[in-house]
């Protein structure tokens, strides 16, 4: 947020910035869920509706996330927010109390922490190494459980990393956490941007759905962020639970933007694989570019639509002590915008979306490789 700061500072001040910072597709939403939006206020679809959403649009959840993985939800084991941070927000409010443990693999994304201390709750970190891709194992996993343990919190593909669990320790997690009667709550934000494999939610095994949370957004996969549409999935009495919470908070999600998610998630998913493809073409351009400034070393996301470079060998030097020096003196030195890994638990990286058009990941690369070479 500090940088986000700054740069609309630079900006209003007519600095030409090429911004990896915003975690947001850059692809506009598809025109067929705008026009939904745009019937819903032409039918005067503008009153309050049920606080979990309207059934049709529960009802499209539950098909899509069906359709897709093989799960086996139900209308009233669906709820609609806005914006699946709210969902997050929502659904560990209502499982986490004071005195009970989260896990919470590093490095995670920035908002995880905070939503846990503020439901009283304490944060167990376990690192994801990055000698292996940043990917969090089930090993790990059990070794961080206590008798206090009450969620396992996992994001996968992982902002900020890209990182992909593997569908075998997924499943393997989900299953140890419920014999253990452990909750797991799964951010799949960027289910559907993965690079490599089929795509996989936890929300597929069904025999141990009584303790998974599956927590969604529309947000990436149609590039719909301003719309703040997301969904959780879960048991009954869990999605009761968000749903009276809700009422008190937020209440009911914006009307037309249920109707534009439903046209989103029963329309054509050709736009989904269009952006995921230029997506992928997007990574390889930037881990190359990166591959070109000596010293810089960075894993290969397998999904999402982020590259966390590892910047050790330039913290140190120049007046650059911490990542979020180095990211300050990016934004004002090269006018480019990251995010400091501090954000996200780890002190030698720096993120970057490669969400932006393939003229900003060379405009912003050649800046980058300028500004490293002063160093």
């Amino acid at each position: 947020m500090a940088v986000t700061a700054e740069a609309a500072k630079l900006r209003a001040q007519g600095a030409k910035l090429v911004d990896f910072g915003a975690g947001e597709p850059h692809f506009a939403t598809p025109q067929h869920i705008k026009d939904a939006a745009i019937a819903a206020i032409q039918a005067n679809f503008s009153k309050y509706t049920v606080v979990s959403g309207i059934p049709e649009v529960r009802q499209a959840i539950v098909e899509r996330h069906g359709a897709d993985f093989g799960s086996s939800y139900t209308p009233d084991e669906a709820i609609f927010s806005t914006g699946g941070k709210l969902a997050i927000f929502n659904a560990i409010q209502v499982l986490v109390d004071h005195g009970d443990e989260v896990i919470v693999p590093v490095p995670y994304w920035v908002s995880y922490k905070d939503i846990v201390q503020y439901a009283g709750g304490t944060c167990v970190f376990v690192e994801a190494p990055e000698a292996e891709n940043f990917r969090v194992t089930a090993d790990a996993i059990e070794r961080a459980i206590t008798p206090k343990t009450k969620a396992i919190l996992l994001n996968s593909p992982s902002n900020p990393s890209g990182a992909v669990m593997s569908p075998k320790d997924l499943e393997r997690i989900v299953h140890l956490a419920h014999e253990r009667g452990i909750w797991v709550l799964l951010d799949e934000c960027y289910v559907y941007l993965q690079y490599t494999g089929a795509l996989v939610s936890g929300g597929s095994f069904t025999d141990a759905k009584e303790h998974v949370v599956v927590l969604g957004s529309l947000s990436k996969t149609y590039a719909m962020t301003g719309w703040r549409a997301g969904f959780a999935l879960g048991p009954k009495p869990v999605i009761a639970a968000m749903a009276k919470l809700q009422s008190q908070s937020t209440s009911s999600s914006t009307a037309l933007v249920q109707k534009a998610a439903i046209a989103a998630l029963r329309g054509s998913q050709e736009c989904v694989g269009e952006m995921r493809a230029d997506y992928l073409t997007l990574r390889d351009r930037i881990l190359a570019r990166l591959g070109e400034i000596p010293g810089i070393t960075c894993t290969k996301p397998e999904g999402a639509f982020y590259v966390y470079p590892n910047v050790a060998k330039y913290l140190g030097k120049a007046g650059v002590p911490t990542a979020m020096e180095l990211s300050k003196r990016l934004l004002h030195e090269a006018h480019v915008v990251t995010v400091p890994g501090e954000a996200f638990g780890t002190a030698q990286h720096i993120r970057l979306s490669y969400a932006v058009s393939h003229a900003d990941v060379d405009e912003g690369l050649d800046r980058m490789k300028a500004f490293f070479a002063k160093l």
